[in-house]
């Protein structure tokens, strides 16, 4: 008996998958090949920095002197290429992570800039404070006297641009990259190489900014990270790629020393910084999770490109294509209607290991100005490492895919997808 006969999948949909496959053979072997990198990479760093399961042990109390917290950190500074890291549990979320970072490094009368656009809804609300279908956003940026404008990613490419040169003038101190397309459906994740470049073309305006990179979705993409192209701070989630699907919570941020010491003291209290924080989780997690972390996203990617091979051979419009040059794991691809978004996202839900029986509906979530449809069956609640789809209730109807504990669960996601596709046709 075959898979698809076990999970009565029907012969069409094996073979768009069959099909797909064959698509994107030569991107899963490029894909298997910077996995393979980024493990030895790992495997380099636990070896350097001397990873021993005593350091696996959870701490109480204030936590000074938790060595396998500081281990932890090292390892982490050492696998991303920064002079620091800050690897804790008690950051909520990727937009926690990143607002400590601006709370760090910005002070009242300096500007944020963003160069990549408007970020994402989450991230957007904690910087200008405008209201959700949520709540009311209290204690932003625009509160504590620090202004915020941006620039269309395109515009920033374009050469002879007056009013980008002027916005990276003071009172600027601090351009933002978001590396990950968020809920963009018109503009591809950034890859390392082009990161690189509008590094170094910020760098010629203006050589005392800070340049912080939100790494979220991207890590262990590309043989190299942002901080290897010249950005100054990176930070993310770790229930997306780093943490490797065990991680139970937390973020990190890693990068120069001096940024990170001025970001710790926003992270716990000004004049505590990163000596307080016990660390009651099991950091064996922790650690496991990023030495699993290069196959787990190599497993998402290959999944991302399948799915991509396979929506557009039928017919989607879908970003990136199969065979596109990929800065994160995300797959966005664009549906017809609400009614196929919803059809789309219960089809996800039912593919998971975790509350399959359960119906995904379009809610209102802290942070975000849509209704949201979040499908996610995940052993870690909200993990985007695990496969997952999730859809802000606008136009252009666009869903966004991403990860996969392994890839023949993508798979096996990818046939109820297309189910109930070709089923409503």
């Amino acid at each position: 008996m075959n898979w698809w006969q076990l999970t009565h999948i029907k012969p069409t949909i094996v073979e768009i998958i069959k099909q797909a496959e064959a698509m994107a053979a030569e991107q899963h072997r490029e894909i298997e090949a910077t996995s393979l990198y980024n493990q030895a990479k790992v495997l380099k760093a636990f070896k350097k920095v001397k990873i021993s399961d005593d350091y696996f042990n959870s701490n109480e109390g204030y936590g000074y002197h938790d060595l396998g917290r500081e281990k932890l950190e090292e390892l982490f500074a050492q696998v991303f290429k920064g002079e620091d890291a800050i690897v804790r549990p008690h950051f909520v979320s990727g937009t926690h992570t990143i607002f400590s970072c601006f709370r760090g490094l910005l002070r009242p009368g300096d500007r944020l800039v963003s160069v990549t656009g408007q970020p994402y809804d989450t991230l957007f609300r904690a910087i200008s404070g405008e209201s959700t279908l949520f709540s009311e956003a209290e204690g932003t940026l625009r509160e504590w006297g620090i202004t915020y404008s941006a620039i269309n990613l395109k515009d920033f490419g374009t050469p002879g641009q007056t009013s980008c040169w002027k916005l990276l003038q003071e009172p600027t101190r601090v351009v933002f990259i978001q590396r990950s397309k968020g809920y963009n459906p018109y503009r591809s994740a950034l890859t390392i190489q082009e990161i690189e470049k509008m590094v170094q073309k910020i760098r010629s305006i203006n050589s005392d900014l800070i340049i912080f990179i939100d790494n979220c979705y991207g890590e262990f993409v590309e043989k190299k990270e942002p901080l290897e192209a010249g950005a100054d701070v990176i930070a993310g989630s770790l229930i997306k790629n780093p943490g490797g699907g065990l991680a139970p919570a937390g973020g990190y941020i890693a990068g120069k020393k001096k940024y990170l010491d001025k970001i710790s003291h926003a992270m716990t209290a000004p004049g505590l910084g990163k000596e307080l924080g016990a660390f009651i989780h099991n950091k064996r997690l922790f650690f496991q999770g990023l030495f699993m972390a290069p196959h787990l996203t190599g497993e998402a990617l290959k999944g991302a490109t399948t799915i991509a091979a396979a929506l557009e051979s039928i017919g989607y419009e879908v970003e990136p294509r199969y065979n596109a040059k990929r800065g994160d794991i995300v797959q966005a691809v664009r549906l017809k209607s609400k009614k196929e978004l919803e059809k789309l996202c219960l089809a996800v839900q039912s593919a998971s290991p975790v509350n399959s029986h359960l119906t995904p509906v379009a809610g209102a979530t802290a942070g975000y100005s849509d209704l949201v449809f979040m499908a996610a069956g995940t052993f870690v609640q909200g993990a985007s490492s695990e496969f997952s789809a999730d859809a802000p209730l606008r136009e252009p109807f666009t869903v966004y895919i991403q990860g996969g504990l392994t890839y023949h669960h993508v798979i096996l996601g990818l046939a109820s997808i297309l189910e109930a596709i070709l089923e409503q046709d």
